[in-house]
């Protein structure tokens, strides 16, 4: 083993997750700058580091010192000060200000902040304002530091620490030694696994009800996560036993102490007399909407309807010609209290949207228009030059107060047409129907063949599927759609048919034949960066969207995003997260709910500012500026390529899509539609021939536990 002292000049990589780092650093006696590998979370830039370890020779990389243990010391030269005040550490002080304070004050720079703060208001261009800054940032890095030292001791990461800090503030270490699991419940972004290494490394026993509890909440929201409303029984034992590896009898009665305190919800399976096990927010959400919407069906509306004379205006004065098919969908949407419309690419759901609102405006109905996602309201809002709102603005979200409409504030207006319902989840159908008056009818629009909601439910589907609600499909490609062989190759695949893929130059379909994983990658660098760009003459970042099938693997989102990002993105000003550089100019997805910033899981933005200073970053959504601090960019991922499931409900103009063997497991028809269908303009594929036949062919889907269906079918016979 050997020691070395030294200060850390760069950091080239740093993982949140686990620690490990890889820094540059200047040693004494040493011309060059000595790389240094190894867990060591939570160092900074100027940070002077006592080392243990020993030397090796990466194949790959050369000279690298390999360490086993590691101590920081407050860095002792008026350049390392210098170096570690401007490392971003102490929120207000960047390079700029970092060399003033330590041309002020030397060596004592350090002792000043912590002992006598005020005197840096003598620094030129600090102001009281940021003094305050500094002095909370300081107190805080000095508590950080102690809990770090706690969590770290029990092999946490920082990210997690800080996430902890954040939450728990000065209690943080009380409430870890109390009970660990704590923290996957109240933490985002900590998960039962991460928990669970925290208390085993405190001695806490495997068998403990608090662990088995954590345990079974645990594999529930997993299955949630995977679309599930509810877990049966048996079922949710079984992979309860492989995660927390106990036996099975002290899993049943862990549930069973669960289902008495209402942790959890039973009900028998409605099919299969099979014990259906609910966390409460599903339970409450799916037996509530089974509920309301029965209710809504069963009640009268304000606004009787002349049928005919209505139908004879919106032929009229629409000039448009509708089919028969759509003129019963636009009969069926005034005479029904809840209708689904659903059809896919080209049959005409606009048309017969706009049909359908023409109808009710002749009626003198106030109409409300939504969408699940940004990007779908905007669209909508285009196609009938009305006012389009997401879900979350429809039912004015706040994020300490919840929605605000509701049973005790419902919607205003008669009638309420909601758009890309296939993407709509089963927790937030419910909230929207309980701000449905019982008068006012709701026309659900969909493509019933795209993939489910990333969220739990299979709420389009259930209610299709039920038979309780009108439905009417639109089947016929409209004329002008027959020119596309994007929407005719969708319809072939939704069939299982083989599609045309022989491209040409006016086509919009085209595929690029590649056998390997590196060649795919190389292909779509190129076309994104050069080829269509220059073809189409369109901006590679706002125009061009990779859609991938998986995360993982050389043709995942995580590899193509890094590759793409270097390709495409080579600006020197970023702020690093997580081995994720955030560059200025990236395009970036936002993958969780946040109501405080209001941007919603799969919102794609831009980053148009870094600031270096204060260590955030802006992105731009759809022309509104949101701010974030560098501790928050977990929330941010890369987007020059994202998976097919996060971009249900946007359109792309241009879609590369590459589809490989590597991809088998989800190789799926729904998937290849609902990827090609995202694209406007044009589409390629990148990729093996086989890859899209067995996609094509593969119409397995895995099933959701969900009891939406039964519910309403059962609620209708009761009702006859």
């Amino acid at each position: 083993m050997e020691h070395l002292r030294c200060v850390v000049e760069r950091i080239t990589y740093q993982n949140g997750e686990n620690g490990y780092t890889v820094l540059k650093c200047a040693v004494k006696n040493y011309n060059e700058l000595v790389t240094v590998v190894g867990t060591m979370p939570d160092t900074h830039v100027g940070s002077v580091l006592c080392l243990d370890g020993f030397w090796k020779v990466d194949a790959k990389y050369g000279r690298q010192f390999s360490v086993e243990h590691f101590e920081e010391t407050l860095p002792a030269t008026v350049y390392g000060i210098e170096k570690y005040l401007g490392s971003g550490l102490v929120k207000g002080v960047g390079p700029k200000f970092a060399k003033r304070i330590v041309e002020k004050f030397g060596k004592d720079t350090l002792d000043v902040i912590e002992e006598s703060p005020d005197e840096l208001l003598n620094v030129p261009g600090i102001g009281k304002v940021r003094v305050d800054r500094i002095k909370t940032s300081w107190q805080e890095q000095k508590e950080i530091k102690n809990i770090m030292l706690f969590l770290q001791s029990h092999e946490v990461s920082t990210s997690h620490a800080t996430k902890i800090f954040k939450t728990y503030g000065s209690e943080s270490i009380e409430i870890v030694k109390e009970n660990p699991y704590r923290l996957a419940d109240d933490i985002w972004g900590i998960g039962f696994k991460t928990a669970d290494s925290i208390a085993a490394k405190m001695g806490i026993d495997k068998e403990r009800f608090v662990r088995l509890r954590s345990g079974i909440f645990y594999t529930l929201n997993k299955l949630a996560e995977n679309g599930h409303c509810y877990a049966k029984r048996n079922q949710l034992i079984e992979k309860a036993q492989e995660l927390l590896e106990v036996d099975e009898p002290e899993l049943q009665i862990t549930l069973d102490e669960m289902l008495r305190t209402n942790d959890v919800f039973r009900e028998t399976e409605l099919e299969n007399e099979v014990e259906a096990i609910y966390l409460p927010p599903y339970y409450f959400s799916e037996t509530g909407c089974g509920k309301r919407l029965l209710r809504l069906m069963s009640m009268g509306r304000k606004i009787k309807v002349e049928q005919e004379k209505i139908m004879e205006k919106v032929t009229a004065e629409s000039g448009i010609t509708y089919d028969e098919i759509q003129l019963e969908a636009v009969r069926t949407a005034i005479s029904s209290k809840v209708m689904v419309l659903t059809g896919g690419p080209g049959t005409g759901k606009t048309t017969t949207t706009l049909g359908i609102i023409s109808a009710y405006k002749q009626a003198g109905c106030k109409i409300l228009l939504a969408a699940p996602t940004g990007r779908a309201a905007k669209r909508m809002s285009e196609a009938t030059g009305m006012e389009a709102k997401t879900i979350h603005r429809l039912l004015e979200y706040k994020l300490s107060e919840g929605y605000q409409k509701n049973e005790e504030k419902p919607l205003e207006g008669d009638v309420l047409i909601l758009d890309e319902c296939s993407m709509v989840d089963i927790i937030l159908m419910y909230n929207l129907l309980k701000a449905i008056p019982e008068h006012m009818s709701l026309i659900l629009v969909g493509d019933i063949d795209q993939l489910p909601s990333v969220g739990a439910g299979n709420v389009l589907r259930d209610i299709i599927d039920s038979g309780s609600v009108p439905v009417v499909r639109l089947t016929r490609i409209f004329r002008q759609a027959q020119g596309s062989r994007i929407i005719m190759n969708a319809h072939r695949i939704n069939k299982g048919e083989a599609i045309d893929m022989r491209g040409g130059k006016d086509a919009d379909f085209f595929f690029a034949a590649k056998e390997t994983n590196q060649a795919v990658v190389e292909t779509i660098v190129q076309y994104c960066k050069t080829n269509l760009p220059r073809y189409y003459h369109v901006d590679p970042l706002q125009d061009i969207q990779v859609l991938t099938p998986m995360q993982r693997g050389e043709c995942g989102a995580v590899n193509l995003n890094q590759v793409l990002q270097d390709a495409m993105n080579p600006s020197n000003t970023f702020l690093r997260r997580g081995g994720i550089q955030y560059r200025l100019y990236d395009k970036v997805m936002q993958i969780r709910n946040d109501y405080d910033k209001e941007v919603f899981n799969g919102d794609i933005g831009t980053i148009v500012k870094v600031n270096m200073e204060e260590r955030e970053l802006t992105v731009n959504f759809d022309d509104r500026d949101v701010v974030y601090d560098v501790t928050e960019l977990d929330e941010l991922t890369l987007a020059y390529a994202v998976t097919i499931h996060k971009s249900q409900g946007s359109e792309y103009p241009i879609v590369v899509m590459p589809l490989t063997m590597s991809h088998f497991v989800m190789l799926q028809r729904n998937l290849l539609y609902t990827g090609v269908t995202r694209a406007k303009k044009i589409l390629v594929l990148v990729g093996e021939k086989k890859a899209v036949y067995y996609a094509i062919k593969n119409e397995t889907t895995t099933g959701r536990n969900t009891g939406l269906r039964q519910r309403l079918q059962s609620g209708s016979k009761e009702r006859e």
